[in-house]
């Protein structure tokens, strides 16, 4: 993949994710919209392999560095949680690592509204991410870390947890898994251990089982709900090959269901937050998928519209509401916490890695 200069809505991308970088390496979420002041491991996993390909490397290895520290400021807490779930006791959500951190890696403080905290599929998502950050150079110097927190999914994946969109649900998502498997079919390549590769074969095995109905992926097991993060079981998790008849069946559904014929992408339908729109990231993950399959003209519609929603100084939002699925749920959270949330970082690294993809 290359990225190019010409393109100024990339230029300004690579500025606001270097921008979004704090001194510790982490990426706050959107500096503009308090209630994304944190750094979480799944928006800044996207970020850093979106700055390697922008070819800024030193950035990409502060936020891995950022979070090697951060895990290792907390072993006892992953510790705790992984000896007390093999003695079949797990801790109580609340009390399991977190999906995000303070800027400089501290523990969040729980303030009137706490969000779930309970998302593994971040530590996966670190994991993949450095994985193509080394490019099988190993993981030193980060080897206990990526060890840890193998350890941590190999315990947690058979779990119930919050979905990558904060949601519970009934606990069970199959994009938690397909970064689980990612994130181990990594740890395999970092530590050289295919022991690793064998915990992602059973977590693979159990999203083929229980996650597919009508000869597509669903959303849960109980839940038949098509999802964008779907998306991300093929590119970039590899949970399944692109031409596995079932990805492909998941894909249509998507584009059926899901994306707007402008080149706009909503997370599921009924979605409410924010008035349910359509959101960046999720076009450009299709338009990803769209690139590895050599699909350019469908990139082409995505990448348009994507720039036509950047604000004048190329600032891209986290959704839109042109096309809001509930608009009468737009004015109750700009009430409850500003507008929509501009520049959203993981939007901005979508985008990279998505002309890059396109561009070969």
């Amino acid at each position: 993949m290359a990225v190019t200069t010409e393109d100024s809505i990339v230029r300004r991308s690579v500025e606001v994710l270097k921008d979004g970088q704090a001194p510790s390496g982490a990426f706050i979420a959107s500096p503009n919209f308090p209630t994304y002041h944190y750094a979480w491991l799944r928006d800044g996993a996207f970020c850093a392999h979106a700055l390697d390909i922008a070819g800024e490397r030193a950035s990409a290895e502060a936020f891995h560095g950022w979070v090697a520290r951060s895990i290792e400021e907390h072993r006892p807490l992953i510790e705790g949680a992984i000896a007390r779930i093999e003695a079949g006791d797990p801790p109580l959500p609340e009390e399991m690592p977190p999906a995000r951190y303070t800027l400089d890696g501290s523990l969040e403080q729980h303030d009137d509204e706490p969000w779930p905290n309970f998302q593994f599929d971040g530590y996966g998502m670190w994991l993949w991410a450095l994985g193509e950050h080394v490019d099988g150079r190993g993981a030193e110097p980060w080897r206990d870390s990526v060890e840890l927190v193998a350890r941590y999914l190999r315990a947690t994946w058979t779990l119930k947890s919050f979905s990558c969109w904060e949601e519970f649900d009934d606990g069970e998502h199959a994009s938690t898994l397909g970064a689980t498997v990612a994130g181990l079919t990594s740890a395999a390549t970092l530590l050289r251990d295919s022991a690793w590769e064998e915990d992602a074969g059973r977590v693979r095995e159990h999203l083929l089982t229980r996650f597919v109905r009508d000869g597509r992926f669903t959303r849960g097991p109980s839940d038949p709900r098509t999802d964008g993060s779907l998306l991300w079981l093929g590119v970039p998790f590899g949970a399944v090959a692109l031409d596995d008849a079932r990805l492909e069946r998941t894909i249509e559904a998507i584009r059926r269901d899901l994306y707007r014929p402008g080149g706009g992408v909503y997370r599921y339908v009924g979605d409410t937050y924010y008035g349910g729109g359509e959101w960046i990231l999720l076009a450009c993950s299709l338009g990803w998928h769209e690139a590895r399959v050599g699909n350019l003209a469908a990139v082409d519609t995505i990448r348009d519209w994507v720039r036509g929603q950047a604000h004048e100084n190329g600032d891209l939002p986290e959704q839109v509401a042109e096309h809001a699925q509930t608009p009468s749920m737009i004015e109750p959270w700009v009430e409850r916490w500003g507008p929509t949330a501009s520049p959203l970082l993981w939007s901005h690294a979508m985008y990279v890695i998505m002309d890059a993809a396109a561009r070969g």
